[in-house]
């Protein structure tokens, strides 16, 4: 959901003393014009000074960030910093690896996609940093009873959100059914559950929601965000959740 540019490499020859140059020579500008030291004519001068000052003072942060992880990168071998900048004009982008072969690392931001029966989106979240599945469960019941002012009959999701205490404290708020499978090898009552006719067909419910996943991508514009920032991003995935809804509403309606 985001756009990722190349980082500056500062292996290639003088890439890194000229961008360090750069960033003096702005900071040096933006100085000299937060004090009048450099004049500026005219209300329209005056109008565009200030909005280069602010587009200094928003990117020169992330510049030097850029050049700290690369540096750290390149000659250190650190390739696990921390908060790297994937884009500078989306710096909330983040790099996001499923084990696919086929899309080894996707960049973006984790989208939670919430469906109820009739393939209706009944819940959508876009998360400022990724958190792991298992933390989601009972956030995901709770935006079922604010939606629905009662707790889910039956609750789907992909290994990823099991846990224990997970499935405990769905039941205690009242989900009969929790079709989660186990991580690992089950122990033999989990896997009896796991053979059961209704534990299948809530797999085959969750694996339908996959798909919806993918329609949402496809057909809606959820594959890439034409808007810019976070809130840009919670807005186009509400605005794909919205035209989801309508295309099931309109197709259902028809005779």
């Amino acid at each position: 959901m985001g756009l990722a540019e190349r980082v500056f490499d500062p292996t290639r020859s003088n890439c890194s003393g000229k961008m360090r140059s750069t960033v003096r020579d702005a900071e040096r500008v933006g100085k000299e014009l937060g004090s009048g030291t450099r004049k500026v004519v005219g209300a329209r001068g005056r109008r565009i000074v200030t909005r280069a000052q602010a587009q200094l003072e928003h990117f020169l942060p992330l510049v030097r960030r850029v050049i700290a992880q690369t540096r750290a990168r390149v000659f250190k071998g650190d390739t696990h910093y921390r908060d790297k900048v994937l884009s500078l004009f989306e710096p909330h982008t983040e790099a996001i690896r499923k084990g696919k072969a086929s899309k080894p690392t996707e960049f973006g931001k984790l989208v939670k996609v919430q469906e109820a029966e009739n393939q209706m989106v009944v819940d959508c979240q876009v998360f400022e940093k990724r958190p792991e599945d298992r933390t989601l469960v009972i956030p995901i019941i709770d935006a079922h009873r604010r939606v629905f002012g009662q707790v889910p009959r039956l609750l789907a999701a992909d290994r990823g959100f099991w846990s224990a205490a997970n499935k405990r404290a769905a039941q205690q708020a009242g989900v009969k059914r929790v079709c989660i499978p186990s991580l690992g090898r089950p122990q033999a009552e989990q896997a009896a559950e796991q053979r059961q006719r209704w534990f299948r067909r809530g797999q085959r419910l969750r694996t339908g929601c996959e798909g919806r996943i993918s329609v949402l991508k496809r057909r809606d514009g959820l594959r890439r965000c034409r808007y810019r920032g976070m809130n840009g991003v919670t807005r186009w995935v509400g605005w794909g959740v919205v035209s989801n809804n309508l295309w099931v509403l309109i197709t259902a309606s028809k005779p």
